[in-house]
């Protein structure tokens, strides 16, 4: 088939700009959608170069952090999750690993295929790992070189709480591990306050950059451990000995970065720090409590006791078509929100509002659609009930 007959076939590039209220990504700033098209540098160009300084600066302000070792993996969340475990994770190593979703059972996954002994905590998805069950487990374990946790579990909905299990992890002499990628930019997260050893993160979420890159920080016991490995790190790609020295001093090359993101990260971040951390977190918090008035104004309730502000878990009534509903939510209003995962699969809908998507207009509009779409599956409900529910939240706020 003659090459112009494939040109005509696959056509020009035109997705549609979808209002993106699902688990990630969330939408991207035009700011930063122009920093992704700026000019392409060569990965040790001296420009960009200070361009990654600059990212690197960003990035701890965002965390946080002194760490030194900060840095933006060239890789989605899941290749943070990669990068944390399998620098800090030598085969024979015990690690304990939270399990109540999704992310913690990835995480399990990922420090069993390095070699590690674990000792899972489960809990019934939606639930937290208790502090209690942490310290029981390092008692049981004595062991144990790392904890590991999800921060936010985007599978769930669930916010774990972290200050009072770093105390019991650093008394044990363990490091902790901590899954951010649904809170970094939208929840309260302190690495060098929380004392977080190693934490991984990704772009799409509350930063409100495009998926590619995943922000990692590693404190310097986390650095200390990883300069005492006896064997090399399972991952060449992701071995932090190499890729530091490219994001240090050194500049030795690794890999080609993908500078292009580089620069949406930079820009994400800066719009982050221009609007403040706290403003930031308090406008998640806001638009949370009024889009959760909403939902229980419409009969749906939330699946977690300690619900993320960023990623709401609800159940579907009974008699709800799963399915139908989200495909008319994007078909008649151009909304995407994500289904449910494992045991919630049909059961749940998982409604994001993460960065640039987390504003009084998305609230309403999306409460506004489930209201007409749930009267259509034959729910009974009071016209208007939802709207009034979260403005009366933003009123009073």
């Amino acid at each position: 088939m003659p090459a112009d007959s494939e040109l005509t076939k696959v056509g020009e590039l035109n997705p549609t700009a979808r209002i993106l209220l699902g688990p990630g990504p969330s939408h991207v700033p035009h700011r930063v959608l122009r920093a992704l098209a700026s000019p392409t540098l060569g990965h040790l160009d001296p420009e960009y170069l200070a361009i990654m300084n600059e990212t690197r600066s960003l990035l701890k302000a965002v965390f946080r952090t002194q760490n030194e070792l900060t840095l933006a993996v060239s890789g989605t969340g899941s290749a943070g999750m990669e990068a944390c475990v399998c620098n800090l994770i030598e085969p024979g190593d015990e690690m304990i690993v939270g399990v109540n979703g999704v992310f913690g059972t990835r995480m399990k996954d990922v420090a069993e295929r390095c070699g590690a002994t674990v000792h899972a905590i489960e809990r019934p998805w939606g639930e937290i790992i208790e502090p209690e069950a942490v310290a029981d487990s390092l008692v049981k374990h004595p062991n144990t070189k790392v904890v590991g946790l999800v921060h936010a579990e985007t599978s769930t909905g669930a916010h774990q709480p972290i200050e009072d299990i770093s105390t019991i992890v650093h008394e044990s002499g363990a490091l902790l591990l901590l899954d951010a990628v649904t809170s970094l930019g939208g929840h309260t997260l302190d690495i060098d306050g929380w004392q977080i050893d190693a934490c991984y993160s990704g772009t799409q979420k509350c930063l409100s950059c495009p998926p590619g890159l995943a922000p990692v920080t590693f404190s310097d016991r986390a650095a200390a451990a990883l300069d005492a490995r006896k064997t090399r790190v399972q991952s060449w790609y992701l071995d932090m000995t190499m890729v530091r020295q490219y994001w240090g001093e050194q500049r030795v090359y690794h890999h080609t970065a993908p500078i292009n993101m580089t620069y949406a990260l930079r820009e994400s971040l800066r719009i982050v720090l221009e609007e403040g951390l706290e403003p930031r977190i308090n406008r998640h918090a806001l638009n949370h409590r009024a889009l959760r008035a909403g939902l229980e104004a419409l009969g749906l309730n939330y699946i977690p006791r300690h619900s993320l502000t960023t990623l709401n878990a609800v159940h579907i009534p009974d008699g709800v078509d799963d399915a139908r509903v989200r495909s008319r939510l994007l078909n008649e209003y151009n909304i995407e929100i994500g289904g449910g995962l494992g045991p919630f699969k049909g059961k749940a809908w998982r409604i994001g509002l993460m960065g640039a998507s987390s504003t009084k207009g998305n609230v309403t509009y999306v409460l506004a659609a489930l209201e007409s779409l749930l009267t259509d599956e034959g729910v009974s409900l009071p016209a208007g009930q939802a709207l009034s529910a979260a403005n009366a939240m933003y009123s009073t706020n």
